[in-house]
């Protein structure tokens, strides 16, 4: 992700001075510092393996999640400064038979409400089935759901990627297994989840003869300005069940938009983004040989084209196996990771340009009058204007990557400009006025 400084950060699964993961910082040229290596403390209480992206929140701090270690060696939820101070303030698996969840896979989202919301991937109330959970940013916990609560799993079971909250303020999610898919069960859903823990399933995977609607969901959705939601299957599909494109509307009609084949890429472990040019952009683990991964572009109506061929050659290959999403940064790029391959087969860090300019994001994407938003941009420097909508705001320039302005009466819905001494930019994703 891109943090308010300009640069990246993002997490390591492995390696570092214990071997059990880092998080790291990398400027967009491509300087890396590490900010904590995990298991530095005995017996790993400060967590292990961290396998989803961080989230910074809008106190300034990172915030994230572990898939072992704490101190029950089942996952733990962190803090962690932009300097590099960790904090860990939780440990899974603290109360009797695991009910608070255990290995956190997925990341965090910061709510409206100011609360952090995740999944974990196993245990809770219910068994083995995992849990949506909130938990505040200093650490207090509480279970929302527990899936597996149904005979068969039918509520969905053991989620793997992070929630997102959409217009409605509900959020949405998915679940690798679980569900009452008619072709073949325990194949996945799509759900819906109040902030006060009341769950619907929207979607069954494999509900259509030989699942050529997708099965097992691994990554998170994405809502695109059309209102409705966007993601993956890891399997499934028409062509030998190598994964699907999806969309599905926030009541629950699922359409497929594209199936993967080998050469052009399958199994897309990782979700989409959307970039400034309203085309969809991902990645896949695999392909037919020599292929270890693509990227490709896909357009709303479902066209799609491979942009990138990774394979394991170190000569010639930028990494192999992508298995995290492509975010988009403000100058425009887009940017990833592979999980193996590069000069030392350990994986790498990418860009890719597809020939779009520099844009605005805000952090948060929404809020009320009066409150502290950061504009994230390039080249601000010499910023002369601010506006929500067209309603002028109060600003601070920070620095060249980073702006703070306060959110303007009689603002309305829509994009935030910033005018700089190199022209108007315009914020990717319309910021939302609360009441």
């Amino acid at each position: 992700m891109q943090g308010t400084s300009g640069d990246l950060y993002g997490t390591t699964s492995s390696g570092g001075t214990g071997d059990r993961g880092t998080v790291f910082k990398m400027t967009t040229s491509g300087t890396l510092t590490t900010l904590y290596n995990f298991c530095s403390q005995s017996g790993c209480t400060d967590g292990a393996s961290p396998e989803a992206t961080l989230i910074q929140a809008s106190d300034g701090n990172f915030y994230g999640t572990t898939n072992g270690g704490g101190n029950y060696g089942e996952g733990t939820v962190f803090r962690i400064t932009q300097r590099g101070t960790l904090t860990s303030l939780y440990s899974f698996c603290s109360l009797s038979g695991c009910t608070d969840g255990a290995y956190p896979s997925a990341g965090l989202v910061e709510a409206t409400d100011g609360n952090l919301y995740g999944t974990t991937s196993a245990s809770g109330a219910n068994g083995a089935g995992g849990t949506v959970f909130r938990i505040t940013p200093s650490g207090a916990l509480t279970t929302l759901y527990s899936f597996c609560s149904q005979t068969g799993c039918t509520d969905g079971a053991n989620p793997l990627a992070a929630l997102i909250q959409a217009t409605d303020g509900n959020f949405y999610g998915t679940t690798y297994q679980g569900g009452a898919g008619l072709s073949i069960p325990n194949s996945g859903t799509v759900f819906t989840i109040t902030l006060s823990g009341a769950l619907t399933i929207l979607y069954n995977f494999c509900s259509q003869t030989n699942c050529t609607d997708g099965a097992h969901p691994s990554a998170a959705l994405i809502q695109a300005p059309d209102g409705n939601f966007y993601g993956t299957t890891r399997y499934g599909g028409t062509i030998d069940y190598p994964g699907t494109v999806y969309t599905i509307t926030p009541n629950g009609a699922l359409t497929t938009l594209h199936n993967f084949l080998g050469i052009s890429g399958d199994r897309p472990d990782a979700g989409l983004v959307q970039a400034t040019n309203g085309e969809f952009y991902g990645t896949t683990l695999t392909g037919a040989n020599p292929v270890t991964g693509t990227v490709y572009e896909l357009g709303p109506n479902g066209a799609a084209r491979t942009l990138v061929r990774f394979c394991v050659d170190r000569a010639v290959c930028g990494g192999a196996e992508p298995r995290a999403p492509l975010i988009q940064a403000t100058d425009g790029k887009l940017y990833g990771t592979t999980s193996f391959a590069g000069k030392d087969l350990d994986g790498t860090v990418f860009s890719l340009s597809v020939g779009l300019g520099p844009f605005l994001e805000t952090q948060p994407t929404s809020g009320k009058v009066g409150a502290g938003v950061n504009i994230l941009g390039t080249n601000l420097t010499g910023a002369t204007s601010v506006t929500f909508n067209g309603t002028p705001a109060v600003f601070t320039v920070v620095s060249g990557s980073l702006i703070t302005a306060t959110v303007p009466t009689g603002a309305a819905s829509g994009e935030v400009q910033v005018v700089t001494p190199g022209g108007t930019l315009t914020s990717h994703v319309p910021f939302r006025m609360l009441p």
